[in-house]
């Protein structure tokens, strides 16, 4: 069945305080088209749940954002994102700070209905004391190991980004790292890729090697095309991170940032980039 939506429906499907899971890692292959469109929807009360970059600080300084959950917000070549950190210190959103292998347990356990997954990652650290609400259990088996029992971290709507997807919801990286995209997608109950080109299903399987793709059509609500999709972050090949487009977002007023790229549809973002 054919899958192709577009942004507008994508972005109709999240209502306010849904918790939404973008994939990606830092300033790397984020779902912006998507971001901004959210950014631009008045839509409020949101969970983040990510490897953050850029889609953490554009959303929370849209005001979309209650809670981020996440391993670390980051641009990568600019190591504190400048949105978040203002408002973690006004205190204007909440933080859900967990070690970046306990995020990735516990979307394999909401992937796998499971209610926790256990692991050591945490044990002896801040981790615990942040997060009150963890708890640890006991081996069953004879060791008594005493591990972390990480909760499962479900999703609303599950939002990627990838090099080319056929039109049925098949999608394939082309870069180094899958990061872990498709998890995002299994743990979410509504999935949505966005990519950089929809080819045919023929001309999606030569494209690389077998390992490269990432999800299937039966872990995809929708897919739609977003050439440039990925902008500012990297989407290699296909592209490299803006980084002179990131410094300027990293230090610009944000209402001056607003009213020149995002007071407008993805096509004015496109159109203003290339000025």
């Amino acid at each position: 069945m054919n899958r192709v939506v577009t942004i507008d429906e994508v972005v109709g499907e999240i209502r306010d305080g849904m918790t939404v899971g973008i994939g990606g890692w830092g300033s790397r292959r984020k779902p912006m088209a998507l971001v901004r469109a959210i950014a631009r929807s008045g839509l409020t009360g949101l969970t983040l749940v990510t490897y953050g970059g850029p889609d953490v600080g554009l959303l929370v300084a849209a005001g979309c954002v209650k809670r981020v959950v996440t391993g670390f917000v980051s641009l990568d070549s600019i190591p504190l994102e400048p949105h978040f950190r203002q408002a973690r210190s006004a205190g204007t959103i909440e933080l859900t700070e967990y070690d970046e292998g306990m995020l990735y347990w516990g979307l394999l356990a909401a992937a796998n209905r499971l209610p926790f997954l256990p692991i050591r990652a945490g044990l002896g650290s801040d981790v615990m004391r942040v997060n009150p609400g963890l708890r640890t259990i006991r081996s069953p088996y004879a060791d008594g190991t005493e591990l972390v029992a990480m909760p499962a971290v479900p999703l609303d709507i599950g939002i990627i980004h990838l090099n080319r997807a056929d039109a049925y919801g098949n999608g394939r990286y082309l870069g180094p790292d899958p990061y872990f995209d498709d998890l995002f997608c299994l743990a979410a109950k509504r999935r949505f890729v966005t990519c950089e080109q929809i080819l045919s299903t023929a001309d999606l399987m030569a494209a690389g090697p077998p390992q490269t793709l990432l999800v299937n059509r039966s872990m995809v609500d929708g897919v739609l095309a977003t050439p440039n999709g990925a902008h500012f972050t990297s989407c290699v090949p296909d592209y490299h991170r803006d980084e002179a487009f990131q410094q300027e977002y990293a230090t610009a007023d944000w209402a001056d940032f607003r009213s020149r790229y995002l007071d407008g549809d993805e096509a004015h973002y496109q159109a203003a980039i290339r000025r």
